[in-house]
Order: structure tokens, then C-alpha cells, then sequence
């Protein structure tokens, strides 16, 4: 490696961009093509940077493995921050083998962090878990331990444990001022200010009460029946019922607890649950199989009674949990209140819905000014503005259960 690209490297590993393309930007080998991906990166010019990066995997010889394997982990990192969720994370997982088991230490991590952070937009947080799980008890640089600390303390989080997630986080500080990136300070310092945010809300006596994530936590952690709007589940001690695929019950489930202890008129229920007016007789025996179906979901936590204006939820206690903001497409805020750009694609992959249906609610909210669009037709990328006062921790989809 020659003093330039040297040079560059060390002045990428600073996080001074503009000083790594002042020793490359004129040249065209593939080590200083990867060196100026990574600045354009960088300085978020991240389709330029992929470019760069694939032009440098090309121009490594196929012996070269360790050097494609840099680039692919490089251009990971870039499709990460993009937003591309649909690459196959095999390719990542594989240089990161090769990386390993060639003794770079430093970038086999680095893929690993990629990896990890990818699982945790999509939800997926058992494997993001197993992926960090080689990091704990590392001694790490400190660019590398802040954005660790970060994603560990994001895993706590959706899990709703708080007291690792603040340990984490204090890491994550420490390492982000040692590291001197400004960036990543900004970055640990609102995540922690997730933990002081309002995070859902709470209905007693038919006002809703803000809440936050301790105040959650410890809700949950009572025992009492909680219908969750958060994460469309019911929790009653160690029973927890996930209804995220069964939309209907959960809404005539969210409709009983919500009337508790009273009735839930039948009529109401009907158009509430099955987005109709002027009810037939054949709407009412729609209704009584689905309350049947619920009944016997929920039997082990409380019964169902038909009363003769509708149907009641019996239980000795029951708590309504929702979400900060009102509206059907608080999941996919979520995802867009971290001010990336997304894609539809990667939207629909993150939620686990499908594309159109995603498309539709983007449409909605662009009509009502909370969403815009940037870009045409493949190229085409959503944007939210952050949303203040809360944090979105609770509305972010496929978090493990709590406990």
C-alpha cells in the first residue's frame, strides 16, 4: 500500500472525507476507487459511492479476495444507509468469513456491524442479537464500540430492557467523544433521549394518558391483561398473545378492552372492526364467529360475555396501550421518523407487507402532508420529518416480546 492511500485510509478512519480525496481523487486503481467510495459516502453521496465501490470489486483480480471482500462489506454499508434492505445478506455474511479468517480484525467487525444493523431495521432482533453477541467483552476502537453500544442499546430498547439499554448507551457516549466524530456523538445523544420521550399512550377513564418507556416497562411488567395497539398483541403475565397477522380480532379485542368494564354496542363493533355502515343480519353472524374465534384465543387471560346491546371483555384489570400519534400507518412513520430515505421495497420488507399496500399508505400520508416523495419511478425514495416529543421505539416493526 502506497503512502497516498495510507494516507486517505487514515484520514477515512477520522472521518475527514474531504482530506481522503485529496490524496486520491485523481486516480483510478481499485484500492483508491474503494478509498473515494467510502468518502463519497461520507459526505452522503451514496449513489455515486456505490458505483465507485462496484467499479473497485471489479478492478481486484479474482484472486484478490480479501480486497473484494473490503469492497463488499464498504458497499453494504452504503446500501444500509440507503435504505436497500433487499440485497441478500449472504455476500455480507461471506466477506465477513473471509475477513476473519484472513486476520483483518478490524473490517470482519465492521461487517458484522453492518449485518447486525441491517437485522435490526428489519426487525429481526434474534438474529441481530446472535450477530453482536461475539462483540461483548471486546476491547474495541472507539468508532467501533460507539456504533456496537448503539445497535446493543437499540436491541434493549425494542425489547423494553432499559436498564441494559442505558448501560449501553453510556458506552456508547464514552466511546462516540473518544472517537471524535461529531456525527456519532449526535447519533448516541438521541438515542438516549428516546428513554425521556413519551412512547405510547394509556386510557383511564376515557382519557388518554401519555407514557414513557419506563412507565411501559413497568406496566407490562404487573401482570395485568394489556391490549397492546403498540405492537398488536395482548399480554397478561407470562401469556402473550400476538394478533400482528390477525388484524380483525385484534381490532374487536382493542374495541372490548377499550369499553371495559362496560359493553361494546354490536352495531359499533361491526363498523369499527369491518369498515361498514348499516349492519345486516348477516354482518351480526360475521360478528358472533369472529368474537367466538377471540373468545377462544383469549380464554386463558378473560372471557367474552354477550350482553344484549353487543359483547363485554371480563377480567379482574384491563389496560389499553396505543400509540403516540393516532392513525393506521404509525409503523411506517416509525421506520421514517430516523430521516433516511426510503423505498417502497425496502418499506414493505421492513413491515412485512406487501409493496402495493405500502404504496397506498404512502399515498395517503404524501395527500395529507406528513410524507414526500424524492426521485421517479425506480429511483423514487419516501421521507418523513422526525417526529418530536416521542420516541418510536414501541412502533417499530417485529420486536421480540417483552419480559
Amino acid at each position: 500500500m502506497d503512502s497516498l492511500i495510507s494516507a486517505a485510509a487514515r484520514a477515512l478512519a477520522a472521518g475527514d472525507a474531504l482530506e481522503a480525496l485529496k490524496r486520491v481523487a485523481l486516480r483510478e486503481d481499485p484500492p483508491a476507487l474503494a478509498l473515494r467510495g467510502i468518502a463519497m459516502a461520507q459526505l452522503g453521496e451514496h449513489g455515486r459511492a456505490r458505483e465507485l465501490l462496484r467499479r473497485a470489486a471489479c478492478g481486484f483480480g479474482a484472486h484478490e479476495t480479501l480486497a473484494r471482500a473490503r469492497c463488499v462489506v464498504a458497499a453494504a454499508e452504503v446500501a444500509l444507509a440507503q435504505r436497500d434492505l433487499a440485497g441478500a445478506p449472504r455476500e455480507l455474511l461471506a466477506a465477513m468469513h473471509v475477513l476473519d479468517a484472513a486476520g483483518d480484525r478490524g473490517n470482519a467487525r465492521q461487517a458484522r456491524l453492518v449485518a447486525a444493523r441491517r437485522q435490526l431495521l428489519l426487525g429481526r432482533l434474534d438474529e441481530a442479537a446472535a450477530l453482536l453477541a461475539p462483540l461483548d467483552g471486546q476491547t474495541l476502537p472507539p468508532l467501533a464500540a460507539a456504533v456496537a453500544a448503539l445497535a446493543t442499546a437499540e436491541l434493549a430498547l425494542r425489547s423494553l430492557r432499559l436498564a441494559p439499554a442505558r448501560a449501553a448507551l453510556a458506552r456508547g457516549r464514552e466511546a462516540a467523544a473518544r472517537s471524535g466524530v461529531p456525527a456519532l456523538q449526535a447519533e448516541v445523544e438521541a438515542a438516549a433521549a428516546a428513554l425521556d420521550q413519551g412512547a405510547a399512550r394509556r386510557l383511564i377513564d376515557g382519557t388518554w394518558q401519555p407514557l414513557r418507556l419506563h412507565e411501559v416497562a413497568a406496566l407490562l411488567d404487573a401482570g395485568g391483561l394489556v391490549v397492546d395497539a403498540c405492537r398488536h398483541r395482548l399480554r397478561a403475565g407470562a401469556l402473550q398473545l400476538d394478533l400482528a397477522r390477525r388484524p380483525l380480532l385484534f381490532t374487536l379485542l382493542r374495541a372490548l378492552a377499550e369499553s371495559w368494564p362496560g359493553e361494546a354496542d354490536r352495531d359499533a363493533l361491526i363498523a369499527r372492526a369491518f369498515r361498514i355502515r348499516g349492519a345486516d343480519e348477516t354482518h351480526r353472524v360475521r360478528l358472533r364467529v369472529e368474537i367466538g374465534r377471540l373468545r377462544a384465543l383469549v380464554k386463558p387471560a378473560a372471557g367474552i360475555e354477550a350482553t344484549p346491546r353487543g359483547f363485554a371483555l371480563r377480567a379482574p384489570d384491563v389496560t389499553v396501550l396505543a400509540p403516540p400519534t393516532d392513525g393506521e400507518a404509525s409503523a411506517l412513520l416509525a421506520l421514517l421518523a430516523d430521516g433516511a430515505a426510503w423505498s417502497t421495497s425496502a418499506l414493505a420488507l421492513a413491515l412485512g407487507e406487501s409493496q402495493r399496500n405500502v404504496q397506498r399508505e404512502l399515498a395517503a400520508l404524501e395527500a395529507q402532508g406528513r410524507v414526500r416523495a424524492i426521485g421517479q419511478a425506480r429511483a423514487r425514495r419516501w421521507l418523513a420529518p422526525p417526529l418530536t416529543g416521542f420516541t418510536t421505539i414501541l412502533l417499530l416493526p417485529a420486536a421480540l416480546p417483552t419480559g
